[in-house]
């Protein structure tokens, strides 16, 4: 049919002006009855995620197997830049989110992950990264709108599905929180899982009635005092008024950076491992504690614990069996052993957590037991948080 000269002029005025608005504006547009200023009008609400949608790019740290038809071939990691239609995550309906990430951190996890340790990957090729902060770009759920601040810790993220090592994230929108005011992209990651995990243990203890009173005579042991967890546990309880021994295998090198962050004492690790001494019932030493070693230090620990304590514990880092460990502290002095998981917890326990972190954490403090690296340097970082030779939180900064 005919075309309307008018409208063609103004649009050839228009595309010299506004070009960047009216590039992707279908040809039909031009001869359309309807006046132009109708189809930019609608064009401009679009035009933002579309544009995101097809044209951006984003990089990225990839584990895959270096030949998948091979069950046995070892995984190799590599940086690679996607297109935002090669973003992989589940299909999540009207719950599905793309976040654009600024942050992730590097937990115990991450390094099984880079490193292609079995036991933790379902899925190949992975995304590690079970932490992430960033913008909401793109939901398809009322719970979240574009340009929300949130974050993301546990459901599988860097695990089963796509995690925070890359520029963008696709989750489902209940597994996000939205990022506390008073913490920045930075600090939320300095506490991520691991900070998550030593406030539930805390709670844990709080929710046993294990308070600072109930301490005056004992104090309370926070076991691989130099990790993520250990180190956030020492500064929480610290703060909350609990007296902490903190025990480390690395006690020259952590005994001032734990009493600076609460300590009342630090102890070396031999103390608690050392087999040949271990008795079912020993000498009461402790009002209770946060032990994210396992094996046979918590067994140790659980036998020194006094009258009523209760030890809070949430890893295995140490090992998964509870090495010489009887009934004895449970059914002769009423211990109690609280086991933690943070991946699954429900959003009140997340709520919960996020609230007490801000009343109780300082910027100061995230910011002195955190490393904050760039992306390029995590495979460097996974052998060392596997081998215990970080102190405290390993930050990662992700490119844009």
């Amino acid at each position: 049919g005919a075309t309307r000269p008018s409208a063609d002029k103004e649009t050839r005025k228009m595309t010299t002006k506004m070009r960047h608005v009216l590039y992707s504006i279908p040809p039909l547009a031009r001869s359309s009855p309807l006046p132009l200023s109708r189809h930019l009008l609608c064009h401009r609400s679009i035009s933002a995620s579309f544009t995101s949608r097809q044209f951006s790019s984003f990089n990225a740290l990839i584990v895959d197997k270096a030949d998948r038809k091979d069950k046995k071939s070892p995984p190799v990691h590599k940086f690679e830049t996607l297109s935002r239609e090669e973003l992989q995550g589940g299909n999540d309906g009207d719950e599905e989110v793309v976040v654009r990430v600024s942050h992730s951190s590097m937990n115990y996890k991450d390094g099984l992950v880079v490193l292609g340790k079995p036991g933790v990957v379902k899925e190949w090729p992975i995304v590690p990264g079970i932490d992430f902060v960033g913008t909401v770009e793109e939901t398809k759920s009322s719970k979240v709108k574009v340009g929300d601040k949130v974050l993301s810790t546990g459901f599988g993220v860097g695990e089963r599905r796509w995690g925070g090592y890359a520029g963008l994230a696709k989750v489902k929108a209940d597994w996000l929180v939205p990022l506390p005011p008073s913490l920045s992209p930075a600090h939320a990651m300095a506490v991520g899982t691991a900070g998550l995990t030593a406030m539930m243990c805390v709670h844990a203890l709080e929710d046993a009635h294990v308070t600072p009173l109930t301490c005056k005579s004992r104090p309370l042991l926070v076991t691989g005092a130099g990790g993520g967890v250990g180190s956030l546990a020492v500064a929480i309880l610290a703060k909350k008024g609990y007296p902490v021994t903190a025990s480390t295998g690395r006690i020259d090198e952590l005994k001032a950076h734990l009493l600076s962050l609460g300590a009342s004492e630090v102890m070396a690790r031999q103390g608690l491992a050392h087999e040949p001494s271990y008795r079912p019932l020993m000498k009461e030493v402790f009002a209770g504690g946060v032990d994210s070693v396992g094996g046979f230090t918590l067994s140790s620990v659980l036998a020194q614990t006094q009258y009523g304590g209760a030890v809070a514990a949430c890893g295995v880092a140490g090992g998964a069996g509870l090495d010489k460990l009887t009934v004895m502290p449970f059914i002769l002095r009423g211990v109690r052993l609280l086991g933690v998981d943070s991946v699954y917890a429900s959003q009140a326990a997340r709520k919960r957590v996020w609230d007490d972190v801000c009343a109780t954490l300082d910027g100061t403090t995230l910011e002195n037991n955190s490393t904050l690296i760039p992306l390029s340097e995590v495979p460097a970082y996974a052998p060392k948080i596997l081998k215990g030779q970080v102190r405290g939180r390993i930050v990662v900064e992700i490119p844009s």
